[in-house]
């Protein structure tokens, strides 16, 4: 930029400018007097490697900016390649699922003793004694109102926390559908409108909180839940999703088989059973009924749900088998 110097005066006369080789210019005539004095333009400068990298952390901070803020999580797909063709869409995110649900006790009550049942159970499930783990889990009580879908999502969290292991909850209840209340998602669509609409399974598939868990709701109460459960086209998913997904595990909430008709057709598709009681209020023949109908090789355990033990034990898992009198 030029330098501006006004000449002063002295002893009320204009002082004499003093002589000046360089070439100069006149203001504008709206302009005060002034001498302008040029300079010839730097040459510019070449930026350094510390220039350069500015310029790069500035430019990717402003990328960032424009960016989404929501986080993203991976689809429910298979790990192997060559079977991601059938959940090729993106399953829908739940935005509200960055605050976890109070119901799911396993995440937001890690450290209690309800959530060390949990993990018991999980572990009894991924490490059985003999043979290999059941991949299909279905969870089922004698009676309504037993907590069985309660078991149903909290089991899928504690199995989703591992490090390996990748879960698909599907709620097959839909005379009463919960599983979406208890996630806090939406539940007007899901495996009802597959069965009876025909709709395709991926865009019915909700991410939940947690990146390894997918959540399939019931979507809205159908006229004929039993039909649509015990139909052909409910027995080839359950028998596809355990092929092309059999290196996840499959939670399914089903209502009790005492009072419905279609639980006995998803029993004989799964791998294993978790029956869900309420103490003080499960009879046990009941219980004995659902394990004389399934067989004790297919039972994986009872929960005893509003267990007595202590003021702060409500669940209390055992390996097999209803406690006697």
């Amino acid at each position: 930029m030029g330098k501006f110097s006004q000449a002063m005066e002295k002893d009320g006369k204009p002082s004499k400018a003093p002589k000046d080789t360089k070439k100069k210019v006149e203001a504008p005539q709206s302009a005060s007097p002034e001498e302008i004095e040029l300079k010839e333009p730097a040459a510019p400068r070449t930026p350094s490697p510390k220039d350069e990298r500015a310029a790069r952390e500035a430019a990717s901070a402003a990328a960032k900016e424009k960016a989404e803020p929501a986080e993203t999580y991976p689809e429910f797909v298979p790990k192997d390649p060559r079977k991601r063709r059938f959940a090729s869409a993106e399953p829908k995110l739940n935005t509200a699922q960055r605050i976890v649900p109070q119901a799911l006790i396993t995440a937001t009550q890690p450290h209690s003793i309800a959530s060390e049942q949990f993990r018991l159970l999980k572990n009894n499930i991924l490490f059985p004694e003999k043979g290999t783990p059941p991949r299909s889990i279905m969870i089922t009580s004698p009676s309504p109102n037993e907590g069985k879908s309660f078991v149903a999502a909290n089991l899928a969290v504690s199995i989703a926390k591992s490090i390996d292991e990748y879960v698909l909850l599907m709620d097959c209840d839909l005379r009463a559908p919960t599983i979406h209340q208890l996630f806090e998602m939406e539940g007007n669509r899901g495996l009802s409108d597959y069965l009876a609409s025909g709709i395709p399974l991926a865009p019915l598939l909700t991410k939940s909180f947690l990146e390894k868990l997918t959540v399939l709701p019931g979507g809205q109460v159908p006229p004929n839940p039993s039909e649509l459960l015990s139909s052909e086209q409910m027995r080839r998913l359950l028998s596809e999703l355990k092929s092309r997904y059999s290196d996840r595990y499959i939670i399914v909430d089903v209502p009790p088989p005492n009072i419905t008709s279609e639980t006995n057709a998803i029993a004989r598709i799964v791998d294993g059973i978790v029956i869900v009681v309420r103490q003080g209020q499960t009879r046990k023949k009941d219980v004995k009924n659902i394990i004389d109908i399934y067989g004790r090789d297919k039972i994986l355990g009872v929960i005893k749900n509003f267990a007595q033990k202590s003021p702060v034990n409500t669940y209390h898992y055992e390996r097999y088998g209803y406690p006697k009198a």
